[in-house]
């Protein structure tokens, strides 16, 4: 894994989940809009933080290990993300 690769995967992880966000704003104006506009932002600080990390890691010794973890880092807090969406989905289709 090289530099490059690690930072198109943060890109396309994040961009998929907001564009999930949007996708459930769109289909379903004004239901829990603060909700999902709040995991929008969770998931922006997210990749800003990941992107940092990147940064830092590329000039490290060892940046391929620290790239797994930071892919390891994106994928479980990715999945979270997704967790608190799905529960937001729930409440607002009234499930």
């Amino acid at each position: 894994m090289n530099l490059r690769e690690i930072k198109k995967d943060i890109q396309y992880v994040i961009g998929a989940f907001i564009d999930d966000c949007t996708l459930f704003l769109n289909m379903n104006p004004g239901k829990n809009a603060d909700e999902i506009a709040n995991l929008i932002d969770k998931a922006v600080d997210l990749y800003n933080d990941l992107r940092d990390k990147v940064v830092k890691s590329a000039g490290a010794e060892k940046p391929k290990v620290n790239f797994n973890a930071i892919r390891k880092e994106l994928l479980e807090k990715t999945d979270a993300l997704y967790d608190e969406l799905a529960a937001s989905v729930k409440k607002g289709l009234g499930k």
